[in-house]
């Protein structure tokens, strides 16, 4: 397994298949987008699914969320998800996309074995959309959305950063249309993994924020821990029941004494945490002709040096010099 030394045990591998991506998100990366990694450095879909196999049948991985950049620009994806759907014992797997593209492949997706997506969406206005993402592929998000609750990638999680100035006024709007169309909602709060380094605290719209603003038109009852586990979202029932909407307050209220996430970068680097700043490198060791056994070793001795927390409230906190495109969500 892979265990730390707080006692924390990993059973969450989230993959990044790329660090491209088809949209600029404002609190991403900047208009021209980023030098990407080299076609060479990547890994290619054999390895991908060697370490995920090694991860799932010798550490203890119970689910495997593919990311990016922008997964779907991935060509090999359909085959990536039908070899780890063979695996022994099956682990869940899921998706973050930003939706474009989704439309097409939703059905072809889930036939290869995803069982759900997890879709960022920041407005229901698209001039807002245009604004945050600098493309007019609003329209493609919400058909995508539509597609891949049709093609049972259920539960469809809508994934929403506020911004100020842009969207922080649509918290309720989104909740209500979440609802009217059954998917579940989850604001997070932005984090400091912009390419621009260009985040500041006082200027984001907190957890606090997004709570007043849904209880300006909706009863809020929390779920609890018991049912919240190590999951990243604190969760709140709405008027009642039966829908519920989701906050990851990964500043204000960090969740890292119960996270059990590793991560692998699309260049195959193992991190410890979103914002790490060492990484253990799979890939030389692929390429060098590490056996399984010695690959378990390296992704254990990363994993028990991982830190008690994220340190965002730390003075003495650094920003990692990759940004989240090039990390994996």
């Amino acid at each position: 397994m892979l265990l730390d030394t707080y006692g924390r045990v990993a059973t969450d591998l989230r993959v990044s298949l790329t660090d491209r991506c088809n949209l600029r998100c404002t609190y991403c990366m900047p208009e021209e987008g980023l030098q990407w990694l080299a076609k060479p450095k990547l890994l290619t879909d054999d390895e991908i699914v060697r370490l995920i196999q090694v991860a799932v049948t010798g550490l203890g991985i119970e689910e495997v969320r593919f990311t990016g950049g922008e997964p779907l620009l991935r060509p090999g994806l359909p085959g990536i998800i039908e070899r780890c759907a063979r695996l022994s014992p099956r682990p869940k797997i899921s998706l973050t996309t930003n939706g474009i593209g989704l439309e097409r492949t939703a059905h072809a997706l889930h036939a290869a074995g995803l069982d759900r997506i997890n879709v960022s969406l920041d407005t229901l206005r698209p001039e807002v959309f245009q604004q945050l993402t600098r493309r007019k592929r609003h329209a493609d998000v919400l058909r995508g959305l539509a597609a891949g609750r049709a093609a049972g990638l259920t539960p469809v999680k809508v994934n929403t950063v506020l911004m100020p100035g842009l969207n922080d006024d649509e918290a309720p709007d989104l909740l209500a249309w979440a609802m009217e169309h059954g998917y579940e909602l989850r604001f997070i709060e932005q984090m400091p993994l912009d390419a621009q380094h260009g985040w500041h605290r006082e200027g984001m719209i907190t957890a606090g924020d997004i709570l007043t603003s849904l209880r300006s038109r909706f009863t809020l009852t929390p779920e609890g821990e018991e049912e919240r586990g190590s999951a990243p979202a604190e969760r709140w029932i709405i008027d009642g029941g039966p829908h519920r909407v989701g906050v990851i307050a990964s500043v204000t209220r960090p969740f890292c004494s119960a996270c059990d996430r590793t991560r692998l970068t699309a260049d195959g680097q193992v991190r410890t945490c979103l914002f790490a700043t060492e990484e253990s490198d799979l890939r030389g060791a692929l390429r060098d002709g590490a056996s399984d056994e010695e690959i378990m070793a390296l992704w254990k001795r990363a994993m028990w040096g991982k830190k008690a927390g994220a340190g965002i409230d730390d003075p003495s906190f650094v920003q990692p010099d990759r940004p989240m495109s090039a990390i994996g969500g």
